[in-house]
């Protein structure tokens, strides 16, 4: 089972309940891909069940939007040029070109970036079950 596989599961409702659902954007980060190559090779080698490693995704999902929300206090300002906007299923998607970000002390240039917005309050991260 790969990665797509792991998460062609999730999206079936009896494992995502609407109230604990939490923004899935983190596994494509380094972390949750790492996360998702583990957990294949973990279902590969049969040392745990598909269900389990869907468990594990659904927990990631909340512990980084969580950790995300209350822990990262750090501002970064940044100014580039609009190219695209998208706003769909309350979720805000910015591509800027010739941006530069700034910190207290750094300045970073880049070419083109992409912000994908979504609404903090709203992932289902603060619900227990």
């Amino acid at each position: 089972m790969h990665k797509t596989d792991i998460n062609a599961r999730l999206n079936k409702k009896k494992f995502l309940p609407p109230k604990a659902m939490a923004y899935q954007l983190y596994r494509n980060t380094t972390l949750g891909n790492s996360l998702q190559e583990s957990l294949d090779e973990l279902i590969q080698s049969q040392q745990i069940t598909p269900q389990l490693a869907l468990q594990v995704l659904l927990q990631f999902d909340k512990a980084i939007n969580s950790a995300l929300a209350q822990r990262v206090r750090n501002r970064v300002n940044f100014r580039g040029s609009l190219n695209t906007y998208r706003f769909c299923d309350n979720v805000w998607t910015f591509v800027l070109n010739d941006v530069e970000f700034r910190e207290v002390t750094e300045l970073i240039k880049v070419d083109k970036v992409k912000i994908v917005a979504c609404d903090g309050k709203n992932t289902g991260s603060n619900t227990t079950e």
